[in-house]
């Protein structure tokens, strides 16, 4: 029999043994592999988004995990390099053991660590890269997408570009493959739109070493009425501040791919062009209950506001539970499965991940820049659902490589 002595001193170590129990039956971590630039010139974008996956994730642990399980995110930076993302996310799979990839941010990194997913056949969800051929000429059954693609977007723009009176266009995009993804897609919306437009120049800059001078002299020298840009970052910067300097905006319209982004916008300070129709994010006047939910949420966390990229960091993570939750496992051919229709509720509403060709249908904002209080931002602005900018199931099985 024990004594009160012997008996305090075996109770006193079972108590500390106990959490160690405890741990010993707890359900493993999910591991997800996360794979994106945090180096390479797109900081802007992708520190906001590595904020907003974060919020996410403690959002989505806080409440019990998935699957009685938690999740745990394992993450590595590119560079903005397609082999090192391959690098990267072969590491991921084979050594980490992850179960599923997301992130990328760079069309051709994106395109990459696609083809990866369907050679190792695990799943990957795409949080930003934006080129068509991600989902249609070169998708694939283990790829899905979270942002409006180049062509969505496109059109997007077009619907109130095709009402302006210009006939003579030209366009400026980087010399890779978003670049040459967005260009295509705008003269073809434009083209389905209107029978008139004649376009007079071309300009593709190298990614993120654009050169001011001679570029914006040579649009200058075609005369155009109107302008397409798809530059973005840095280049951007150099664009606007060059076209400035040389008059070329003067009396022209600009509509121009992601520049109403705080990311690309909030840099250029008093100097952001007025007037440009654009696709972007204002956080500032969003007032939706499920956006001041997640603006407050972030705050709290991050101590700043929102970007584009905050959003699509915390919507890509939104989107990984719910597609594990409707999954009811970890194997990847339930995860296809269950990401085929999966209904995700994220800071812009409710979307989807269509069967057909894998795009959610989340949305972009389109209106026009404008700087107040030595700021630039966006104004006249609608959100347009990018369930409306999506070609319909036959199309999409002409676009597709057949499974």
């Amino acid at each position: 029999m024990l004594d009160r002595r012997h008996f305090l001193i075996a109770a006193g170590a079972m108590a500390a043994l106990a959490p160690l129990a405890r741990r010993a039956h707890a359900a493993p971590p999910i591991r997800v592999g996360e794979i994106n630039s945090y180096s390479g010139g797109v900081t802007a974008f992708t520190f906001p988004y590595r904020h907003g996956w974060q919020l996410a994730l403690d959002e989505i642990n806080a409440a019990g995990g998935v699957l009685g399980r938690p999740i745990e995110v394992i993450s590595r930076d590119d560079g903005g390099k397609p082999a090192d993302a391959i690098t990267a996310a072969n590491e991921l799979v084979t050594g980490e053991r992850v179960t599923l990839l997301m992130g990328t941010f760079l069309s051709n990194v994106g395109l990459a660590v696609s083809d990866f997913a369907r050679q190792k056949g695990v799943l990957f969800l795409a949080a930003e890269p934006l080129s068509d051929a991600l989902i249609w000429e070169k998708g694939n059954r283990y790829t899905f997408r979270l942002r409006p693609s180049t062509s969505m977007q496109a059109n997007m723009l077009a619907d109130a570009a095709a009402k302006l009176a210009p006939q003579r266009w030209a366009s400026i995009a980087p010399n890779y493959e978003y670049g040459r993804s967005a260009v295509a897609a705008f003269k073809a919306a434009m083209a389905a739109r209107r029978g008139d437009l004649a376009w007079v120049e071309e300009q593709w800059p190298p990614l993120f070493k654009l050169d001011g001078g001679p570029t914006v002299q040579a649009l200058l020298n075609a005369g155009p009425q109107a302008i397409f840009n798809a530059t973005f970052a840095q280049d951007l910067s150099v664009f606007v501040r060059e076209g400035e300097a040389r008059g070329l905006f003067k009396d022209r319209e600009v509509i121009s791919l992601l520049t109403g982004e705080p990311e690309y916008l909030e840099p250029l300070g008093a100097e952001a062009p007025r007037g440009w129709l654009v696709t972007g994010y204002p956080w500032y006047a969003i007032d939706t209950p499920e956006h001041n939910a997640f603006l407050a949420a972030y705050r709290a966390r991050v101590g700043d506001h929102p970007r584009l990229g905050s959003v699509v960091g915390y919507a890509a993570m939104k989107s990984v539970a719910a597609i594990l939750a409707r999954a009811g496992g970890t194997e990847t051919e339930r995860l296809i499965a269950a990401a085929r229709g999966v209904g995700v509720d994220t800071p812009f509403g409710p979307i989807v991940y269509r069967p057909e060709d894998h795009q959610s249908t989340m949305g972009a904002f389109v209106g026009r820049t404008d700087v107040k209080d030595g700021k630039g931002i966006m104004v006249d602005w609608v959100y347009a659902d990018g369930a409306r900018f999506l070609p319909p199931a036959e199309e999409v099985r002409k676009l597709r490589p057949a499974e």
